[in-house]
Parts: structure tokens; C-alpha cells; sequence
């Protein structure tokens, strides 16, 4: 019978803080935790392509199911591999576990083979807690902590192992002594509102606006109720942030849809006119998008102190729970007739259908991706789960596509990285194998890291409840939203030898998986690719061949904020540049603006 070991106590503790699955890829400094979770059978074990992809997982299992994600890597290069997807944990505040191995303590300070200061690399990105093991006595204290540190400050803690710890005999739990920590799993959640108060200050000044803005982020997941009847009480407009597009359904007349430089032109207009500005769980941070400071009189309410205020000049900052903290406010805030601001804000959003709908309907060499993404809106399945990755896509979603009411959609945000959509698809899959997921995806993506976790899709969707799982690649070749932005912020033209990607059968490679593909090059063919890939019987991808000259403009802006586009444009010559100066023109048209020529 082989010896309990440290490692067992590990994946004990895992169990424990009620852990369904582990995100990883093996090697041999991390040998002795792998050797106990074969043993133990529980938690799962899902071996990723790459640690990276790995750490993405983590992330889109903490985003989808709301609980800690957990990573796990070797020594050296593995370690290293955690870091974007660690990253991505601490700016979007979601709380991750990674459990790293090390060296055998021994060698450790010899530059010895894969050894590097592992507390040391994970110190800014694990800054609210990362330890080494160094008895076996430490290991279930530091688990507990770094479990309870990553919820108690929704970010992501480590905790690195060296291989003699890993495979030390387990010390005796009952232990009562100097020096030795008995701690417990388990962290439950407490009720954060704000003094009275201060709710009765921010009622005041929100009942005295007369023309108020809602903004809600991730952090309103779960208050839609209490938004709505708020909105009706103050005849409020809604914008918001990408990682809060899913918190309310975009169908409402008052929702102005996402705001920022990929936001709406109702969310510009709402921002622009608003005098008074309530913040609901929002970190986002186009501020340039934000009210002028002084313009508006503001309300933030947050479950972060630190977030108080950041963003744009606060005059009551509520810390509390956003639910919690609305529901104690609404009763406290006055109802009112609704009057010339609710219209005007309905106005902003009717006509920003019809630009949107004029857009994605605009004719595209060869298809234009605004279509791709909008018509999926009618097809979406009202059980789906919704993975993004970073790109011009992300354009196309923010602006196009409406989710169902409960349908969730995550998305490297603040980090921004490419090569998270598959991995956070994956993740939202495992969690609820019943559910479809369709993942939206660019072509640079889809090199990037993409292909290679379409292999663990390939090895894993026959044992799904549901196989449905499309991916939808926008192949342009061309990294657009970069293109965009060089020509935006720099009035360069496209750097060919940068921006050009190499073209790839991404729908012959999914049917070489055994997966289903599709390419799609005409526009009449859309609504069939989308009908066909969530009616199949396995997972799916849908190339579709998009015009990479379909302009990212910001909504709303001035002649001289978008000339440097032109002037990029201009630089380029050719056909290419001069179709994707008529699509310029067209779209800023549409918004009202007649750029001189």
C-alpha cells in the first residue's frame, strides 16, 4: 500500500474547497501532485496543450461558474507558461489557484537545472499571496490561505511545491504543537452594503439629476431586477462595460448597448449628455468615453475600496455588494414620471439599430464580419454559453451580437490577450457538458493558440451530455484590430510584414480532427452555417473569409480624431486602401459625419 504523501493531503485540500477540476500539463517537478490525483480519481484532471492555455482555463472556469479556478504546472518553462493566463485572473479580479512544482529543496540557490525564484516570478501577478512549502507540516495552512486569499480578494495567489515536499509522508493532521498552523477549508460570503447614510446621500443625488446614466459592469451580475426598476424610478439610460454587456438584456428600449472606443454611438450620446452618472460594479477604462469631469455628478457603488473613485471624480462612493447595495437604495429613491431624457435616450437607441443593422448589412469583399456576428444573434440557443477572444471580434460583439437573457459571455478583458477563446470555451463546456458554447475567434488568435486547444476539443467532446461546440473564425488575414489601431493613434499605413498572416484551412483542420468545418465566402451562406453548426452532432468550426477593410471606428468622434485613419489609408494605396477608405466614409456617413475628402 503506498505511503499517504504531502501530495495526497494536496488533493485532499482540493476536494475540500470543493474543486471539480484541475487545468494543467504534466512534468516532473509536479509528479507527485499528478501521482495523487490518479490515485484519488477526483479532481479531474484536464491536460491543456500548453500551460498557458491552461491558466486561460482556470480563468473561464472562475468566470463561468463564479468559484476558484484551478492551474497547475511544473517547474522552469511550466511556471512560466501560467503567467498571461495568471495576469488575465488578476486584472478581470477573478480568483485562480496556481499550484507550482520546484526543484527538490536541496539544489535550490545552485542555478541548477529549470530553477528559477518561483515566489519571486509570481510576486506581482500573485501579489495578494504567493508561498513556497518548505516541511509538510506548511502545505494544508498554505492551500487554505491561497484559497481564501483568491476569494476573499477575487484575484489570483500560488502556492509552489519542491518535489521533496510533494513527496514527503503526510505529517500527522492531529498534530497540537509549536510552530504547526491546524487550519480549515471553506470561505462564505458576507453581506457588504454601505452606511445609511451614505445611501441616503446617493438617493438625493441621483433623485435630483435630470438627466441620469447607469453604467454596470461585471460586478452587477445577478442585480438586473433591481437596475431595471431603478432605471424606471429615474427614467435612467443604460450603458456598459464589455465585461458587463451580459448583466442585462440589450433588447431593453433604455440600454444603449456597450460604451467605449468598440461601445455604441447611443452609449456616446448617453455619456456625452448625461448630468448625473451612476457606476454599478465598473473598473472599465476608457475614461475618454466617460462623462468631462464636472459635466456630471457621479454615484459608484463597488465591492472594492480601492476602485472608489478611480475612474472618474466620485461624490458618493458606496462600498458594498451591488445587489445588496441597490436594494437598500431603491426604496429610498423617489419615483418619477417619465419625461424628455427617457425619450431622447430611446431615440439614441433606435438609431443606433439602424446603423447597426445598416453596417452589418453593407456589402464586403467578401464577407463582412459585422454580418457574421449580428445574424448569429437570431440563433443563439437560450441555453448557450458565450467565449470570446481578442481581436477585431471583439468589435463585432460588443456592437452586434444580443445575448439571450442568462446566456453568459466572457472575454479577456482588461488584459486583452489573444488565444483565451477556446480555452475559456473548453472551460464552460466541462462545467456544464449540457450547454452549447460557441466561441468567436480571429484568424490571429486561432494561430496563436487556438489551433492547438482545438486538438483537446477533438479529444473531448464525445464524453459531453452536448456536443455542440462552434467555433467561429474570422479569417481576414490580417491582424485588423492592430492594422486599425496603427493607422488611429499613429497615421501609419498597414506594416504588411507585421500585420499579414499566413492563410490557414482552419475548416479542413477541424475535419481532420474529426470535427465538423465549414467555409463560408458568400453572404447567402451565413444563416446556414450557423443553423448547421448548432444543429451538428460534434463540434464545429465556421471559417468564415471576411474583408479585413471593415473600419474599428471609435462612435462619435470628431474629424480630426479619426483623420489619422484616413491619412494611414492614404499611405497604403491600392485597391485594399481604397475600399477600406469607402467603408470609412460610409460608416462615419451614417453617424452623420461628411469628412472632407
Amino acid at each position: 500500500m503506498t505511503e499517504r504523501t504531502v501530495s495526497d493531503v494536496v488533493v485532499e485540500r482540493l476536494t475540500a474547497w470543493d474543486v471539480d477540476r484541475v487545468f494543467g500539463y504534466s512534468g516532473d517537478g509536479i509528479d507527485g501532485v499528478i501521482g495523487a490525483l490518479r490515485r484519488a480519481g477526483k479532481p479531474a484532471f484536464v491536460q491543456a496543450r500548453h500551460e498557458e492555455a491552461a491558466a486561460f482555463m482556470a480563468v473561464g472556469h472562475a468566470k463561468y461558474t463564479g468559484g476558484v479556478g484551478v492551474c497547475l504546472a511544473t517547474q522552469g518553462p511550466g511556471a512560466v507558461h501560467l503567467l498571461n493566463g495568471l495576469y488575465d485572473a488578476k486584472l478581470d479580479s477573478k480568483p485562480v489557484v496556481a499550484i507550482v512544482g520546484q526543484q527538490v529543496s536541496s539544489v535550490l540557490g545552485s542555478a541548477y537545472q529549470q530553477e528559477i525564484d518561483l515566489v519571486r516570478l509570481f510576486g506581482d501577478v500573485c501579489a495578494q499571496f504567493v508561498q513556497a512549502a518548505h516541511t509538510p507540516e506548511q502545505v494544508p495552512m498554505l492551500l487554505d490561505r491561497a484559497f481564501r486569499t483568491a476569494l476573499a480578494t477575487r484575484s489570483p495567489t500560488c502556492v509552489v511545491l519542491p518535489h521533496d515536499v510533494q513527496t514527503a509522508p503526510a505529517s500527522d493532521p492531529q498534530a497540537h504543537e509549536h510552530g504547526v498552523l491546524a487550519t480549515s477549508a471553506g470561505l462564505r460570503p458576507a453581506r457588504v452594503v454601505p452606511r445609511p447614510e451614505d445611501l441616503r446621500e446617493a438617493a438625493e443625488l441621483l433623485g435630483s439629476g435630470e438627466r441620469v446614466a447607469i453604467m454596470v459592469g461585471q460586478g452587477a451580475y445577478g442585480a438586473e431586477r433591481e437596475i431595471v426598476e431603478l432605471v424606471h424610478r429615474l427614467g435612467a439610460g443604460v450603458t456598459a462595460s464589455l465585461l458587463g454587456k451580459p448583466v442585462l438584456d440589450e433588447n431593453l428600449p433604455f440600454h444603449t448597448g456597450v460604451m467605449g472606443h468598440l461601445g455604441t454611438t447611443a452609449s456616446a450620446e448617453l455619456m456625452r449628455h448625461c448630468d448625473t452618472l451612476l457606476l454599478v460594479g465598473t473598473n472599465d477604462p476608457w475614461t475618454e468615453f466617460y462623462p468631462k469631469p464636472g459635466q456630471a455628478r457621479a454615484v459608484q457603488i463597488d465591492i472594492d475600496g480601492r476602485r472608489l473613485g478611480v475612474r472618474y471624480p466620485v461624490e458618493v462612493p458606496l462600498l458594498g455588494d451591488a445587489v445588496e447595495t441597490l436594494r437598500e437604495l431603491l426604496p429610498l429613491v423617489p419615483a418619477r414620471q417619465g419625461g424628455a431624457w427617457g425619450a431622447r435616450v430611446e431615440e439614441w437607441v433606435q438609431r443606433w439599430r439602424l446603423i447597426g443593422a445598416a453596417r452589418a448589412a453593407a456589402q464586403a469583399e467578401p464577407l463582412n464580419p459585422q454580418r457574421v456576428i449580428r445574424s448569429l444573434t437570431g440563433h443563439l440557443p437560450a441555453d448557450a454559453q458565450v467565449a470570446v477572444d481578442v481581436g477585431s471580434v471583439v468589435y463585432w460583439y460588443a456592437r452586434h451580437l444580443r445575448l439571450p437573457h442568462g446566456v453568459p459571455a466572457h472575454l479577456s478583458s482588461t488584459l486583452a490577450s489573444m488565444g483565451c477563446g477556446i480555452p475559456y470555451g473548453l472551460a464552460a463546456k466541462l462545467a456544464a457538458p449540457h450547454r452549447p458554447v460557441v466561441v468567436l475567434a480571429g484568424d490571429g488568435a486561432m494561430q496563436m493558440a487556438g489551433m492547438a486547444e482545438l486538438v483537446t476539443v477533438a479529444a473531448r467532446w464525445r464524453d459531453w451530455a452536448d456536443p455542440r461546440f462552434v467555433v467561429c473564425v474570422l479569417n481576414n488575414r490580417d491582424l485588423a484590430e492592430v492594422s486599425w489601431e496603427q493607422r488611429e493613434t499613429e497615421g501609419e499605413p498597414r506594416f504588411v510584414t507585421s500585420q499579414e498572416l499566413p492563410d490557414v484551412p482552419y475548416a479542413r483542420y477541424a475535419e481532420l480532427l474529426g470535427l465538423r468545418g465549414m467555409r463560408i465566402t458568400d453572404p447567402d451562406e451565413v444563416e446556414g452555417a450557423w443553423e448547421m453548426a448548432l444543429a451538428a452532432d460534434r463540434p464545429m468550426v465556421i471559417e468564415a473569409v471576411v474583408d479585413p477593410g471593415i473600419p474599428l471606428l471609435p462612435p462619435g468622434q470628431p474629424y480630426e480624431k479619426v483623420q489619422p485613419m484616413y491619412a494611414g489609408l492614404a499611405a497604403e494605396k491600392g485597391e485594399p486602401a481604397r475600399r477600406a477608405e469607402a467603408h470609412l466614409r460610409r460608416e462615419r456617413a451614417d453617424e452623420g459625419f461628411d469628412d472632407p475628402a
